[in-house]
């Protein structure tokens, strides 16, 4: 689906939303809907307020995370924790499943897609519940930071060698 035509169907999503739980259409709330299906990545509220500011769009913090809170309900966001990392947000209507790397050094989360796991899970039956998604986290050491801990122990290595002479 192209993404003017996902944002379009949130756009849509979100009205019956609104309108079901008898929640004003304010027009703070759809600028920050827009500015959601504008992300690429996973955001923060913070990341998402300051994009808002940037744009000459002036709403405060709470009303975007309540507004945030609103859009997850709604299905089009889910909140994300990653390790001991604010929470983070990404939009999920239109996505395809998939799953995270997360650097325990960094931060940095990756976005993975792997049809096994995906078949393996749609797989799994469980007694008296039915699951609507399944969230997998990989937690390790992104190649990045590998190659800056190599580095850092060569360097040590090196240093060490050159004392003893």
């Amino acid at each position: 689906m192209s993404d003017d035509k996902t944002k379009n169907v949130a756009i849509e999503a979100f009205k019956s939303y609104l309108t079901q739980h008898k929640l004003r259409k304010t027009p703070e709330r759809y600028a920050i809907l827009e500015k959601v299906f504008a992300m690429t990545d996973h955001f923060s509220v913070e990341t998402l307020h300051a994009a808002l500011h940037a744009d000459g769009y002036h709403v405060s913090c709470a009303t975007v995370y309540n507004t945030l809170e609103l859009l997850a309900d709604a299905a089009l966001v889910r909140r994300r924790t990653f390790g001991r990392q604010p929470a983070r947000y990404e939009k999920i209507a239109g996505i395809s499943n998939h799953h995270h790397l997360v650097c325990t050094r960094c931060g940095k989360v990756r976005e993975v897609k792997d049809q096994s796991v995906d078949t393996l899970l749609a797989s799994m039956k469980f007694r008296s519940f039915k699951p609507a998604y399944a969230d997998l986290y990989i937690y390790g050491i992104c190649s990045a930071c590998s190659r800056k801990s190599r580095a850092a122990a060569k360097n040590d290595t090196a240093n060490k060698t050159n004392v003893k002479k």
